[in-house]
């Protein structure tokens, strides 16, 4: 199984949602799973794992096999392999057992372990790092991923479950 996950914060709580799916063009999840976590650490600059990983684990807690791979919004590394970004300690939290593969919309300046892929369209990149797989192959993963738009359909589809905004189906 391969999930993605994400969370959306409102004041102190936060919603944390993962979508479960078998192939990488797959349209539809298999299952889906959403969290509601009452509180959550405050955001500290510099520090962000602290607030978000605890949430992405609690997601990853209520579905029922741990996948294969997880898709995050971000990064996986900040800068290089000794500065790591929220894939990187959730990596680490999964016992380096799940790939993580981080998508991130905007480039964090002096990033040197991503690679830029364009979908459907769009000009505007995404910016692919990766953990437990090779960054090229997740750069084709997230490729052919399904979806004629930017962001995948899957990808789209958690950030509307963590926002409380999908639509059934």
């Amino acid at each position: 199984m391969i999930a993605c996950v994400d969370v959306h914060y409102r004041d102190t709580s936060a919603i944390a949602a993962c979508v479960l799916f078998q192939a990488w063009s797959d349209d539809r999840p298999a299952s889906e799973a959403v969290v509601q976590i009452r509180e959550v650490e405050p955001y500290v600059s510099g520090q962000f794992f602290r607030r978000e990983l605890p949430c992405l684990l609690a997601a990853l807690r209520a579905v029922d096999e741990p996948p294969d791979a997880v898709i995050i919004d971000g990064y996986v590394w900040l800068r290089d392999e000794r500065h790591p970004g929220l894939g990187a300690h959730l990596y680490e939290a999964l016992g380096s057992k799940s790939a993580i593969i981080g998508v991130a919309k905007t480039m964090f300046l002096g990033v040197k372990l991503a690679r830029e892929v364009t979908r459907g369209r769009s000009l505007s990149p995404l910016y692919v790092t990766a953990a437990g797989m090779r960054l090229s192959d997740a750069t084709h993963h997230i490729q052919e991923m399904h979806g004629e738009f930017r962001i995948p359909t899957l990808l789209k589809r958690v950030d509307q479950l963590s926002r409380g905004r999908a639509i059934n189906g």
